[in-house]
């Protein structure tokens, strides 16, 4: 009688490196920092000229270096 074969097979093996890719993908969203709440601008009350907003602060955040 032979030796019974290695329950890990093909279709075992891509399930669990699969599940473990979620489990990846679940830790690392879990660390992400959470929004920071939106600051108010920074403007002179009556101004027309250049006005420190929301998405001027996003657009800074990208160009940092």
């Amino acid at each position: 009688m032979k030796a019974p074969a290695s329950k890990l097979s093909r279709r075992n093996f891509l399930l669990t490196v699969g599940a473990s890719g979620v489990a990846t993908v679940a830790a690392v969203a879990a660390t992400k920092p959470q929004a920071q709440p939106a600051k108010k601008a920074a403007a002179v009350p009556g101004s027309k000229g250049y006005q420190l907003t929301e998405h001027v602060r996003k657009y800074y955040e990208t160009t940092k270096v």
